[in-house]
C-alpha cells in the first residue's frame, strides 16, 4: 500500500504515548508499505525529521510553530479560541499551511490509504471521509472528566466549554471518517455509544519486551513508588496533585520515609513544586532512558482520574517487572485483572493501602509483577498491533481511495 499519514508531531524525541504507539506501528509498517508522513516541525527537536526515515519513506515537515503550553503565544491562542466553535486541544493545530501541504500531496499522489492520527489533525484534511481516523482516546471523556474533577469554578465552566466543543467535533470527524481505530474495545463501544458510529475497530496495545526486559543482576530498588508520564498533560497534573495531596500522606502514617519519583517530560512549576517541599520526591524532568527509574522502584503507580484511550506506561512497567497500582480510568481498556496482574483502587484509602501491601509483602510484589510480565509476554507484541493495523487499512482502502 501507498499511505499517507498525517499527524501534528514527529516522533522524535519519543516521551509521549501516542508517539510510542504511532512509532512502532509505523516502524513496521514501514517494512512492508509506502509511508509518506507529515507533520509540524519543531526547530527545537531536529531529529523529529532527521531521524523519520526509521519509520517513512518519505517526510513532509511543515513549518508552523506550535505554541508550548503556558507560553505568551499559546495565552494567545487560548484567548483567541474564545471565539471559535473549535475545542482549544484541536484549534491551535489548524494551520492553512498543513492543509495546503495535505492537498497537493492528494492531489500528486494516487494513495491507497490516508490516516488520520489524532482528532488534532483533522481540521488541516480537505476531505476526511477518504481518512481512516486513528483515535487514541475518546477525547470527549478527556474534557468531560476535567470539569468533573476541577474544584474551581471557573476552570469547571471551561472545561465543560471544552467538552461540548469537543464532542461537537470529534462526533463530526468520526461520522465523517471512512473508518475509525480505536485503541480498547472500551474506546470503541464508548465512540459507538457517543457518536452513534458503527465504522469503527479496535486494536490492541503493544510493547518491546526486549528493551523492558530487566537486566542480570537486577538493579536494586532506590526509590519506593514512580510516576511515569509527560508531566505537562493536564491528566497527569491532576493525577500527580491527587496521589500527592491525598493518598501519599496516608501511607506515609504507617511508612513515613516512603519516597516517589515522577519521571516525565516538562514538568510544570506545581510539579517542580512537590520536590521543593518534599526531600522525599523527586521530578526528573525529561529523561533519555526511563528505564532505570522502573527498575529501581518497587511499585508502579498510575493515579489518573482523567484520561482515555490506553496507558502505554502500564505495559511498559509490566515488561519491566514492576508491579502496577492503577486507578480504574489509569488501567482503563487495557486487557488485566484486578489482583492477579495489577492493584486497582479508586479512593484514596485503597489506593494508599494496595501500595502499602506491595510495598511490605516482598512476595506479593513478586507474584504480581510475574505474572504481569506472563501477560505481556504471551499477548502483546507491536508486531501484532501493526498486523491489525495493516488487516484494517487493506480492508478499508477502496473507501479512502
Amino acid at each position: 500500500m501507498k499511505i499517507l499519514w498525517v499527524k501534528t508531531d514527529f516522533l522524535h524525541p519519543t516521551d509521549r504515548g501516542g508517539q510510542i504507539r504511532t512509532l512502532e506501528t509505523l516502524r513496521r509498517l514501514h517494512q512492508r508499505h509506502e509511508i509518506h508522513y507529515v507533520a509540524y516541525d519543531n526547530p527545537d527537536q531536529p531529529e523529529g525529521v532527521t531521524r523519520a526515515s526509521e519509520y517513512c519513506t518519505r517526510a513532509y515537515p511543515v513549518d508552523r510553530p506550535i505554541p508550548r503550553r503556558n507560553s505568551r503565544a499559546f495565552f494567545g491562542q487560548l484567548a483567541a479560541n474564545l471565539f471559535s466553535n473549535l475545542p482549544l486541544a484541536v484549534g491551535r493545530y489548524e494551520s492553512a499551511a498543513m492543509r495546503a501541504q495535505i492537498s497537493d500531496l492528494l492531489a500528486a499522489h494516487n494513495f491507497d490509504s490516508v490516516v488520520c492520527d489524532f482528532l488534532s489533525s483533522a481540521p488541516n484534511i480537505p476531505d476526511i471521509s477518504r481518512c481512516v481516523l486513528f483515535q487514541h482516546n475518546v477525547e470527549t471523556m478527556i474534557w468531560r472528566r476535567h470539569a468533573e474533577h476541577s474544584g474551581n469554578s471557573i476552570r469547571r465552566g471551561y472545561f465543560r466549554l471544552q467538552a461540548r466543543r469537543m464532542f461537537e467535533c470529534e462526533r463530526r470527524a468520526c461520522r465523517a471518517a471512512s473508518h475509525v481505530i480505536a485503541v480498547s474495545p472500551n474506546d470503541a463501544e464508548r465512540m459507538r455509544q457517543l457518536f452513534d458510529i458503527d465504522r469503527i475497530s479496535e486494536i490492541g496495545t503493544g510493547v518491546d519486551l526486549d528493551y523492558f526486559r530487566r537486566p542480570e543482576p537486577s538493579p536494586a530498588a532506590t526509590a519506593d513508588l514512580v510516576f511515569v508520564g509527560a508531566m505537562d498533560w493536564l491528566p497527569n497534573i491532576d493525577g500527580a496533585r491527587y496521589f500527592t495531596t491525598q493518598v501519599l500522606p496516608i501511607i506515609r502514617r504507617s511508612r513515613p520515609q516512603t519516597s516517589l519519583v515522577l519521571a516525565g517530560r516538562s514538568p510544570v512549576p506545581e510539579i517542580r513544586s512537590l520536590a521543593q517541599a518534599d526531600p522525599l520526591i523527586q521530578v526528573t524532568g525529561s529523561v533519555p532512558d526511563i528505564r532505570p527509574y522502573l527498575w529501581t522502584s518497587a511499585v508502579s503507580i498510575v493515579p489518573l482520574r482523567i484520561g482515555g484511550g490506553t496507558r502505554l506506561k502500564i505495559y511498559e512497567a509490566m515488561a519491566a517487572g514492576v508491579p502496577v497500582v492503577a486507578t480504574g480510568v489509569g488501567a482503563e481498556g487495557l486487557d488485566v485483572r484486578d489482583g492477579k496482574h495489577i492493584q486497582l483502587a479508586d479512593d484514596p484509602q485503597a489506593f494508599a493501602a494496595r501500595c502499602l501491601q506491595l510495598l511490605e509483602n516482598p512476595a506479593l510484589n513478586s507474584s504480581l509483577s510475574g505474572s504481569a510480565l506472563q501477560l505481556v509476554s504471551s499477548k502483546f507484541s507491536w508486531e501484532h498491533v501493526a498486523r491489525q493495523f495493516e488487516s484494517i487499512l487493506e480492508s478499508t482502502c477502496n473507501a479512502c481511495a
